[in-house]
């Protein structure tokens, strides 16, 4: 066997037998919990009905109406958990258990959505950094693992640099996304007191809600930082 292929050969079978595959498990474990934690929040408290009685949509409106906001639609999607606003079409966007009930996760999730409407009318900065890096992040998410582990099984160290900068790209936007996250659960729990949509013991209810959708945030960070470190110990053991 010549000295290239016995090299390429070696280089596959240390790939298929890594050590660093430990390091998958409590990645998996931090995604199994938050995941968890968010279904079993949205599961409980999407069976509580507030006193206000106000659907997501309706406070979804009000609370745009409130703050001057015009230019924003409120819209029914679909699935469940699909929530979200899209600055690009100014909508946001209520998966049908939250635009159409009164629950406490259904006002908790909605005012979470408006809270991004809200950081869009004022250009608040990290929405708007986030918003920049977007475009790139997309490509580098689809491109960096790919061409990391190409560049491993052939033996090419600028090949694996290439791919850890860019998923390196990826870690840098989740820990953007982190507080702009992070304020819009607060803009939505002052917005869901100061209207009057909570009572004094409806509040806590909506910030475990929001609390344990945060935490998804928070794990995606933590296991985006275990796999580039276990890229960067890849890329280091397989250049020595």
């Amino acid at each position: 066997m010549n000295r290239p292929l016995a090299s390429f050969i070696r280089r596959l079978t240390m790939f298929y037998w890594d050590p660093t595959y430990i390091l998958l498990l409590p990645r998996l474990i931090l995604a199994m919990i938050a995941q968890a934690m968010v279904q079993n929040a949205y599961s409980k408290y999407s069976r509580v009905e507030t006193r206000s009685g106000a659907a997501g949509v309706q406070v979804a409106q009000t609370l745009l109406q409130s703050y001057g906001v015009n230019d924003v639609e409120v819209v029914m999607g679909k699935g469940q958990l699909t929530d979200h606003y899209n600055p690009k079409s100014k909508q946001i966007v209520l998966s049908p258990g939250v635009y159409r009930s009164s629950s406490i996760a259904s006002q908790a999730i909605a005012a979470h959505e408006t809270g991004h409407a809200i950081q869009h009318s004022e250009a608040y900065i990290p929405l708007s950094f986030r918003s920049f890096l977007s475009p790139g992040v997309q490509i580098s998410s689809a491109a960096a693992l790919p061409l990391f582990f190409i560049g491993l099984v052939m033996g090419s160290y600028p090949l694996t640099q290439i791919g850890i900068y860019l998923f390196t790209a990826v870690v840098i936007f989740q820990l953007v996304t982190l507080p702009v996250e992070l304020n819009a659960s607060r803009r939505a729990l002052l917005a869901l007191d100061g209207q009057g949509f909570l009572t004094h013991d409806e509040y806590p209810m909506a910030r475990k809600v929001l609390s344990a959708a945060a935490l998804t945030y928070v794990a995606s960070l933590a296991v985006s930082l275990l796999q580039l470190y276990r890229l960067m110990v890849l890329s280091g053991r397989r250049r020595r």
